[in-house]
């Protein structure tokens, strides 16, 4: 014995690093097959029902007066707004279903990616909830482990927001017309006023 403990356990799972998907990512063929599916779901499934059901309803709103149409284009404007509205909200609609197609893929690193982002959001992240470091992870344990690539992925992926400093009195650079003093204005008998 060498004076350290040991106290990792005999059959515990090493966890993999978090994969860098970054923008020279090449994705799989499986991977690709996905994005196929997951553009032509979102479309046929998604988007066309959703920009023909918002089409119908700004028409009939138009017809019934409540939308008004504009002079020169009729109703055109506002169905071309509601069918581009009702597009994207049928992409938007889809994103979580297609996130879940692609963690069930078996080796895909898009797919480990996303399962190893969900368990890192699973706690709530924020200033007001971040552990100090003084913290001990004793009476909670955590069954994910952080690496240094995990860190230098999440430092990539979250921004980072330097604090304003605070200043409790205004500005002194730019003039408000108030001031800190009242000034004392007497008036005699004969209407004629001065400053103390």
């Amino acid at each position: 014995m060498n004076g350290r403990a040991n106290f990792r356990e005999p059959n515990a799972e090493v966890p993999r690093p978090i994969p860098h998907i970054g923008a020279d990512y090449i994705p799989t063929e499986e991977e690709r097959r996905v994005f196929a599916e997951c553009n032509d779901e979102s479309f046929w499934f998604r988007s066309v029902p959703l920009a023909a059901t918002s089409m119908l309803i700004t028409q009939g709103l138009i017809s019934k007066g409540i939308l008004s149409s504009h002079p020169k284009y009729g109703s055109i404007p506002k169905l071309i707004f509601a069918c581009i509205m009702g597009y994207f909200a049928g992409k938007l609609s889809y994103v979580k279903t297609c996130q879940e197609k692609f963690k069930n893929l078996e080796n895909s690193p898009l797919g480990e990616a996303l399962r190893s982002g969900q368990a890192q959001r699973s706690s709530p992240t924020g200033h007001y909830s971040k552990r100090s470091k003084y913290d001990s992870n004793v009476s909670g344990h955590s069954s994910f482990a952080t690496s240094p690539e995990a860190d230098n992925l999440e430092k990539e992926m979250l921004p980072h927001y330097e604090p304003i400093p605070f200043s409790a009195s205004l500005n002194e650079s730019t003039p408000t017309g108030i001031t800190d003093h009242i000034a004392q204005v007497k008036v005699n008998k004969y209407g004629d006023t001065w400053d103390e």
